[in-house]
């Protein structure tokens, strides 16, 4: 599921592409933002499913290769691991992610069957898959291990599927790395007598909320929030500042205000972290200083009023 990090990210740049558009439109832009969210499943499911038509694509190359006229004793005995292992096969009988496809008519793997190819064609050259063939035991532990290392050290480093799928979703850019922890997090907590469910997108409806408040407040309250940056960065003016700075610090001030139950002290670091991956070097230090002037000022004054203990 999506994180409140992660959303904040979202946010951010919805709000920068409707800065960079001109565009006054926030319910439109807000739709495109959700829609953006929702979309984010899609590829959690097609990185789900990849492994399944890599097991696929296996047992048609064992068929295959039974037939042969000159069949070697490996073409009619061949090793069936990859076919039997049983977290794949929980994958494949999962009735939420068939019914996700179908629903969202999402049939990737069947259009752009090459990219199942080319990652069935790098397992076979790997090591990894070499020593799962020559594993002795036989369990559900060494199948889990497998599938894990097999998404993390293949499918997820994979340039050429990540290409893929940048050119099919532009907003995939910034997703994949997310998307790839959800993935393997799923495959880690999959247990060996349950089936597999697809998750829900958001925790809880305060996080699907969350998306719609953050967008918006900071959005409509851009100008009101730029006096306040400015007050408290008179050695600066507003065109010097990193414009993903200026929306960093005003989506925190959103949620000093409008955010109950949000620490403070969490706001601060979660907009620092942000503007690490996505600003200047120096912006996590410019953004920690100019949101602890204006956090005091505002507790002070009693913008800030937080529920519960030790929040502020």
């Amino acid at each position: 599921m999506i994180n409140r990090r992660h959303i904040r990210v979202k946010v951010m740049q919805s709000v920068y592409a409707m800065l960079q558009s001109k565009n006054d439109d926030v319910l439109k832009e807000e739709k495109f933002l959700k829609h953006s969210i929702l979309k984010m499943f899609d590829l959690y499911v097609l990185n789900l499913r990849l492994l399944v038509e890599v097991q696929k694509l296996a047992a048609k190359k064992i068929a295959l290769s039974k037939k042969k006229i000159l069949a070697t004793s490996a073409d009619l005995k061949p090793n069936t691991k990859l076919l039997e292992n049983r977290l794949i096969n929980k994958i494949a009988e999962s009735i939420s992610i068939e019914g996700y496809l179908e629903v969202n008519k999402i049939d990737n793997w069947e259009l752009d069957s090459e990219y199942v190819k080319i990652i069935y064609e790098e397992l076979l050259k790997s090591d990894l898959y070499k020593k799962y063939l020559e594993t002795e035991e036989d369990s559900y532990k060494v199948d889990k291990s497998f599938v894990i290392d097999f998404f993390k050290e293949i499918i997820a480093p994979n340039e050429k599927l990540a290409d893929y799928f940048e050119d099919t979703m532009i907003s995939w850019v910034d997703d994949i790395p997310f998307v790839n922890t959800w993935v393997v997090k799923s495959l880690s907590k999959q247990k060996e007598n349950a089936t597999f469910q697809l998750g829900s997108l958001y925790k809880d409806k305060d996080d699907e909320d969350f998306v719609s408040n953050l967008f918006r407040k900071t959005v409509l309250k851009q100008q009101e929030y730029e006096q306040i940056i400015e007050e408290k960065t008179p050695n600066w003016e507003s065109d010097r500042i990193a414009e993903i700075d200026m929306i960093l610090i005003k989506m925190a001030i959103t949620e000093f205000i409008n955010f109950p139950s949000i620490p403070t002290r969490v706001t601060i670091n979660e907009y620092i972290e942000v503007s690490k991956d996505y600003s200047t070097t120096k912006s996590s230090y410019f953004i920690n200083g100019v949101l602890d002037k204006i956090s005091r000022e505002f507790i002070e004054t009693k913008k800030i009023v937080k529920i519960g203990r030790g929040l502020l």
